[in-house]
């Protein structure tokens, strides 16, 4: 059994609702990224060039503190942790977001924080087409995501994958999650919750549910 599982993708593509359904069921301690408090976030949807860099900053220090305080405390209760974020998400943003100077520092920031924080046994990532990460914000309404441009998505999506090709020492399940629904169909969650609790190699393995 997994100890640490994290589920990943792009905006709108259900991480939250998957991670809290399955801490839920295992009785896992969750890890949810707290998103909502950042105040530059608003700020960089309306400018992107000016708030970028505090943005990525912002979000590499609460990822970090978070972790760190977390994996600190123990949990005799929890059989597992999962979480909606990987830490390296901060570097996959920031290489989208930040011109190269800035992203030449914060890499060099990167470095330093991420080496001190526990990598995850499986990090599982949602797949959906850009159609339905649009459909999924527009449903959730947060008003500063309404404007997110399917060209925006689709770099943050790319980035994803570029880096998830690249890792030979992580477990790294590929979900395509298009033609399921996990958080209104019990079927669909059962299905998915399986293949994530399955052993798996180092390197991407890929599954879809075929319909």
């Amino acid at each position: 059994m997994y100890r640490y599982i994290v589920i990943e993708g792009n905006i709108g593509a259900g991480k939250t609702s998957l991670a809290t359904m399955m801490a839920q069921e295992y009785n896992a301690r969750l890890l949810l990224e707290q998103f909502e408090e950042n105040s530059f976030l608003p700020k960089f949807y309306e400018d992107p060039v000016r708030y970028a860099f505090p943005l990525e900053l912002s979000f590499l220090a609460d990822r970090y503190q978070q972790l760190k305080t977390q994996f600190q405390a123990s949990d005799l209760f929890c059989p597992f942790t999962i979480a909606d974020y990987f830490i390296f998400k901060s570097l996959i943003f920031a290489s989208r977001n930040l011109e190269s100077m800035e992203f030449g520092l914060y890499s060099k920031l990167f470095t330093i924080v991420s080496s001190v924080v526990p990598k995850p046994d499986l990090i599982v990532y949602l797949y959906l087409d850009l159609k339905n990460l649009k459909r999924n914000i527009e449903k959730r309404g947060r008003s500063y995501e309404q404007n997110i441009q399917y060209d925006y998505l689709d770099k943050i999506q790319q980035g994803y994958l570029e880096f998830l090709k690249q890792q030979q020492d992580l477990r790294i399940l590929l979900v395509d999650t298009n033609a399921i629904d996990f958080v209104s169909k019990p079927e669909d969650y059962r299905w998915i919750r399986d293949i994530i609790i399955e052993e798996y190699p180092l390197g991407i393995s890929r599954l879809s549910r075929e319909v």
